[in-house]
């Protein structure tokens, strides 16, 4: 095929489609097939000026902050309406950017529409406090919107994350300027696409696709900008903060993970598997909150550790089209070739692979791999792979297991799975962690607060923490007692 015949997909800046200014092009690569499969706009900084003036002009001079609240939830509900008719476009395209299996990307279509639904009516449906004063004075909160939001999304759930990003960011009356992830941007730029459809004034939602540098970078300088909200590697957010903090715009980072699987002796041993498995080789464990350091109780551990293998060996894998597909490719040969690097290494800093590893035929595949056997100082333990490689230890006590789930400088979330009451209690306040589950994996309230500690982010999102991050609380004052 040649490029003449790929689709292509532009920046998406004032309700337009354009190409770049300097008409530059970059191809996506389908990781399957290993072959291009579309071509994106490449971004430069002068498209990120425009871009941010059109989301600037948009908030100062446009419609939408001025928009009563519920004629923009009624819009952002249209939105949510026409990705529910475009679902198996939206999903077929993260599927064709990351070798994400279909049913799972039909899965995260769905959270995104509820993304939508749910702060839509959220800001919808808000109240604010009132203070009355003893001085003869009555003073309530206003919640007005931040400004211009620059949203930097990841490649690993690439329309259900940018969604996170945008929903609150347009429900709350600011603008957006999002750059979804180089490797997986075509579902984000469909997306803008259905927001022109669903009547969008010009500005409030813009797409610029390319690379962190010059794309990325120019957006979080830009002075500007009023918010930054990022989703990615703890380097990267690291330098987005230092740029944001160049024209004090506040920031809200969710970065990774190196979540710890906690399982009791007491346990429900088929339900700790199950989730066991989802929470390590789910996305290929192309997930941040992946559960990748395991920790099972040793009055526990064989029976488990042989339930979770078969389990891990029993996962369906195949081309990521076929809806009976679990588990397929990893992202890109980038990502293939740094997952790789550590399985590689495991015997040589002292562990073992229990089942799993590196597919040999040329593909970009890492088998769901487990580790045993491991150093608690061994690269695989302490750094984020992000892939299907989880490090199962044995532990004997409760406060053994904290402090080994602790030991980290991440802090993005953990599992605990135990029968007691009281344990699961007790062992989730000690955790240092945004979020814990408790004999699950991956639920979500969206109106909980979502965000780290340590290396895994700054700020919280969701419910009234989004409102918070993406708003600038007012205090009125008014005087009601003249005596």
């Amino acid at each position: 095929m040649s490029a003449e015949q790929h689709p292509f997909f532009g920046h998406v800046i004032d309700n337009v489609e354009v190409e770049s200014l300097d008409g530059a092009r970059f191809d996506t690569v389908n990781p399957w097939t290993r072959e291009t499969w579309a071509e994106v706009a490449e971004g430069s900084a002068a498209d990120a000026d425009r871009a941010v003036a059109a989301a600037r002009r948009a908030f100062d001079e446009g419609p939408w902050p001025r928009l009563g609240r519920h004629e923009r939830a009624a819009l952002i509900h249209r939105l949510a309406d026409l990705m529910e008719r475009d679902a198996e476009v939206l999903a077929a395209l993260d599927t064709s950017d990351m070798g994400k299996p279909s049913t799972q990307a039909l899965h995260d279509v769905a959270r995104s529409v509820l993304n939508f639904r749910f702060f839509a009516d959220h800001q919808r449906d808000s109240t604010a406090e009132v203070m009355p004063m003893d001085t003869g004075h009555h003073t309530y909160v206003e919640y007005g919107p931040a400004g211009v939001v620059v949203a930097i999304s990841p490649w690993n759930f690439p329309l259900m994350m940018a969604t996170w990003k945008i929903a609150p960011a347009i429900a709350w009356g600011n603008t957006v300027v999002i750059k979804p992830a180089e490797d997986t941007p075509t579902s984000v730029v469909h997306l803008a696409r259905l927001a022109v459809e669903a009547g969008f004034p010009p500005g409030v939602l813009n797409v610029l696709n390319g690379y962190g540098v010059p794309a990325g970078s120019s957006l979080t300088e830009d002075p500007r900008v009023d918010r930054v909200t990022f989703t990615g590697e703890s380097g990267t957010g690291k330098v987005v903060m230092q740029a944001a903090a160049s024209h004090l715009a506040p920031v809200s980072l969710e970065l990774g993970g190196k979540g710890a699987n906690i399982v009791f002796d007491d346990a429900d041993l088929d339900n700790a598997v199950h989730w066991a498995v989802e929470a390590i080789f789910r996305n290929a464990g192309q997930v941040c909150l992946a559960g990748s350091r395991l920790f099972v109780q040793d009055g526990l551990y064989d029976e488990f550790l042989d339930r979770f293998r078969a389990a891990a060996e029993a996962l369906r894998f195949g081309d990521p089209t076929d809806p009976a597909t679990q588990f397929s490719c990893l992202a890109s040969e980038e990502h293939f070739r740094k997952v790789k690097g550590y399985v590689d290494t495991v015997a040589e800093e002292g562990g073992k692979v229990l089942t799993g590893g590196v597919a040999e035929d040329g593909s970009w595949v890492v088998r769901p791999t487990i580790v045993v056997d491991l150093p608690l100082e061994a690269s695989q333990y302490c750094q984020e792979i992000f892939g299907p490689v989880v490090v199962v230890n044995k532990f004997h006590s409760e406060d053994e297991v904290v402090g080994l789930a602790n030991d980290t400088r991440y802090g993005l979330n953990a599992m605990v799975f135990t029968e007691n009451l009281s344990r699961a209690h007790r062992v989730s306040s000690r955790l240092r962690a945004g979020t814990v589950w408790v004999n699950c994996f991956f639920i979500r309230d969206l109106r909980t607060p979502f965000g780290g500690v340590g290396d895994s982010g700054v700020g919280r999102e969701g419910g009234t923490f989004s409102r918070e991050f993406f708003t600038e609380p007012k205090a009125v004052v008014m005087q009601i007692d003249r005596g």
